[in-house]
């Protein structure tokens, strides 16, 4: 085997291949062999027919197999010698070849060779956020308010209260698609409706109708209906009031408190809440940490890297999609969407792979049976989830991926310009909280 390589640009080589043709004929005269012993020819018994007839037959299949098959095997062994990182698939192109050689070349690109830039005047921001009784109250609150029940009144609606409505809208007379509906739910004061149309409805009574003028924003989702004013008529069929369970035993047990222990509550609330921030605090430290990383280390990526991880993240939005029901059909997906994310994708696997590899970052057994149960902890029957997770070997594969992360976030704390910063409970929950 005769191989030459030449670098086309940046990570992009070329290797042209010269294998023996006596060497192919060979292999395509043996495996013909054994496709005679069972090949089924017409006026034949298997195995009788004539070797130059079970070449005329099968020759042309056979000698395609072997070609595809030594393609494959002596690009390998050729990149192994060279001792080339192949990143992603090579493309095969036949070339010229003469009298005693089939010879054929491979493009493809090789992985880029990294070093981990400079850490130390580098500043990553680390959140806090200090979890105390206030923040107990407020989920209290947020519990409560998830239990909510409504009650009928007889008195006029109000901010705060449910109401079932009928309304039927026209603009200039004529009705529009998606302005009329029948036992139609919403809570007053919750931005639900638009500001006007909840003007209308409040200080009406169960069983009271009302006509109520709407205009609609110039930059509002419904295209038909931006910029113009629609006229409502509206029928308030129930006003109910909001009541909230009271903090007491029956609520503790509505919670899986099975004693009812207000105290036992709050404990296991905070319990809860605590793991949360803490997994919140440490997702951004994360995603910090790995900007940095990235900012301080300049790679070339491999092209066809990035074009398979466009493949993956399209494929996923996809089912995503699917999932909720859209019909993607007659709606493309732009590869363009996704490059972007893909790259840094790439580029992140390419330069934890080299930071976990450079450091010895790797992940050691213990800690990822201390992650496992950690993910235990929030089930009712923990050492069942921690069986699962080590029944095969294969399900180990996230929280390892976890732990090289959290070791590769560690080891650049320790080198970086770390900025503490306090985050509020509200900041950091968003609109949990």
């Amino acid at each position: 085997m005769q191989v030459q390589l030449e670098t086309l640009s940046g990570l992009e080589r070329r290797m042209s291949i010269a294998l023996p043709l006596a060497a192919i004929d060979a292999q395509v005269a043996e495996r013909l062999k054994r496709v005679a012993r069972t090949a089924k020819i017409q006026g034949f018994r298997p195995g009788k027919a004539p070797a130059k007839i079970v070449e005329a037959n099968y020759g042309a299949q056979v000698r395609e197999e072997v070609l595809g098959e030594q393609v494959q095997q002596s690009f390998y062994k050729a990149a192994v010698e060279q001792k080339l990182r192949v990143a992603g698939y090579p493309r095969f192109e036949p070339a010229q070849g003469d009298a005693e050689s089939f010879k054929f070349a491979a493009a493809f690109e090789v992985y880029p060779e990294i070093t981990i830039g400079e850490l130390a005047g580098k500043d990553i921001e680390k959140p806090n956020t200090e979890v105390t009784d206030a923040e107990i109250d407020k989920t209290v609150d947020i519990l409560r308010k998830q239990r909510t029940r409504f009650n009928r009144v007889e008195r006029e609606a109000a901010d705060g209260d449910r109401v079932i409505i009928d309304f039927k809208g026209t603009i200039d007379g004529v009705a529009f698609e998606g302005g009329s509906s029948e036992n139609f739910p919403f809570m007053l004061g919750q931005g639900q409706m638009l500001p006007e149309f909840e003007a209308g409805v409040i200080g009406a009574k169960e069983g009271e109708t009302k006509t109520v003028a709407v205009n609609f924003p110039a930059d509002y989702h419904g295209k038909d209906v931006a910029g113009k004013t629609a006229s409502f008529e509206i029928t308030v069929k129930n006003v109910a009031a909001a009541e909230l369970p009271e903090v007491n035993e029956e609520f503790a047990k509505l919670l899986g408190i099975a004693d009812g222990d207000v105290a036992k509550m709050r404990a296991e609330i905070r319990k809860n809440v605590e793991r949360e921030v803490k997994r919140r605090l440490s997702a951004q430290v994360k995603e910090n940490v790995m900007q940095a990383l990235i900012d301080v280390t300049p790679i070339d990526l491999p092209k066809a890297l990035v074009e398979l991880e466009v493949g993956r993240l399209m494929d996923q939005a996809r089912k995503d999609l699917e999932q909720r029901g859209m019909q993607l059909k007659d709606m493309p997906l732009p590869a363009d969407l996704f490059t972007q994310q893909a790259e840094r994708r790439v580029a992140l696997g390419l330069i934890l792979a080299e930071a976990v590899e450079a450091n010895k970052l790797e992940a050691k057994p213990e800690q990822v049976k201390a992650l496992v149960e950690e993910f235990a902890e929030s089930y009712e029957q923990p050492q069942d989830v921690i069986d699962w997770y080590y029944a095969e070997a294969g399900r180990l594969e996230g929280p390892t991926s976890m732990v090289l992360e959290d070791n590769v976030v560690e080891f650049v704390l320790g080198r970086a310009n770390v900025i503490q910063k306090d985050v509020s409970f509200e900041t950091l929950m968003g609109n949990n909280a």
